[in-house]
């Protein structure tokens, strides 16, 4: 009987235990969705959309560059690189110990050469792609780079992604085709017939590299510096498209027009482009290189809507809803943070080893008040018996 009575006290403080535990992770859990949407969350949604404001910026440029007759690309790049050399660049120039640029470059300078080439070479296919496809195909081919990203992160970066954040890619995506239905509508699908399975190759291959290179980034900027990245990234992507812009541009640039409005379009270019630069970091690093381009997906948006009295573009109502689609897939995507392999490992270890310290704590006290519970029965036997032995020898005397 008193061995059922212990069994069911054991069982019963263990069932407490789990009970506690799992009300710990209920109450930890209604913290966080409670605590959603924050300043932070807000934060990171307005400079998601300023950096597609600077996206907007260099396609509006990048266009009126083309209607003067100015196609090069690669110096437009070599510009972008230049100021960030001058800049970020410098600045690790004059660190001190292992952050300088000459410890840098001993140990990882092959690392970050890979890395701006797989950056100048995204930047140039993508535009290389307006030549042989149309708006419609790269918009939409463009997208691929999430899901790559996605499968990237996951495999170098040991990201894990939720139901929820799957969810919120689709409904992005649902906005981008609501804006490519604009276009439809609207009659802009120009582009080329011709060779346009090479364009949508260059689109996807474009897509691929901008993938490597974010989660390069974000890995840097997360486990580094960001002035680390952008100097190096300045550097190499100053020699790379320097190389680059003399062997295919040699030709095009002396036959530029220069005057007062090119050289205007040329700075307000490279300006979009180095905010562009210095502030994606920031962004990548309060989130993720995932989440910041679901936020790019909206600068289309925006180039459409300045085109309206730019480039007298025809209005649509789905652009209104694509952005307003496009913005609550990429909240909904920031409501639940991602989690690496290592923290899930981690947190079990943690569950485990509180749990068992829950149930050590409990089956403890079910012990001691075992152990007193038999100490008082044993105080009680004893002292009956040391009664009836004095009553015995009062009796005989």
């Amino acid at each position: 009987m008193d061995c059922e009575v212990g069994e069911n006290s054991f069982e019963h403080g263990r069932l407490g235990a789990l009970r506690r535990w799992g009300r710990f992770l209920c109450d930890s859990r209604a913290l966080k969705f409670k605590d959603v949407f924050t300043w932070q969350l807000c934060k990171t949604i307005a400079m998601g959309q300023a950096l597609s404001m600077l996206i907007c910026g260099t396609a509006v440029t990048c266009q009126y560059l083309a209607d003067a007759g100015v196609e090069t690309p690669m110096l437009q790049s070599f510009l972008n690189y230049t100021l960030l050399l001058l800049t970020y660049t410098f600045v690790l120039a004059f660190r001190r110990g292992e952050n300088n640029i000459f410890q840098i470059l001993k140990t990882k300078w092959w690392k970050y050469f890979l890395m701006a080439l797989t950056d100048v070479e995204a930047n140039y296919t993508i535009v290389k792609a307006y030549q042989f496809t149309t708006l419609t195909s790269i918009q939409l081919l463009d997208c691929f780079v999430i899901p790559v990203l996605m499968v990237l992160s996951w495999i170098f970066l040991k990201t894990r992604y939720r139901p929820l954040h799957f969810i919120a890619v689709a409904v992005c995506m649902l906005g981008v085709g609501a804006m490519v239905g604009a276009d439809l509508l609207a009659g802009r699908d120009q582009g080329s017939s011709s060779h346009v399975l090479l364009g949508d190759g260059l689109v996807l291959v474009s897509a691929a590299l901008y993938a490597v290179s974010n989660v390069c980034q974000e890995y840097t900027v997360k486990n580094l510096s960001r002035v680390e990245f952008l100097g190096m990234m300045g550097l190499f992507g100053t020699l790379i498209s320097g190389v680059q812009m003399a062997i295919l541009e040699s030709r095009a640039i002396p036959v530029i027009s220069w005057n007062w409005t090119i050289c205007l379009l040329f700075v307000a270019y490279t300006l979009c482009m180095y905010g562009l630069y210095s502030f994606m970091p920031v962004v990548v690093n309060m989130s993720s290189a995932t989440a910041v381009n679901l936020s790019l997906l909206t600068a289309d948006l925006f180039s459409l809507f300045c085109g309206m009295f730019l480039f007298h573009y025809n209005f649509s109502g789905l652009y209104i809803v694509s952005f307003v689609v496009i913005t609550l897939g990429f909240i909904m995507f920031n409501i639940v943070p991602t989690y690496t392999a290592d923290q899930s490992n981690a947190t079990n270890d943690r569950v485990y080893h509180l749990a068992s310290s829950a149930d050590v704590q409990q089956d403890g006290d079910i012990v001691v008040d075992w152990l007193q519970k038999e100490g008082q029965e044993n105080e009680d036997r004893i002292g009956s018996r040391h009664r009836a032995h004095c009553n015995g020898f009062c009796s005989q005397i």
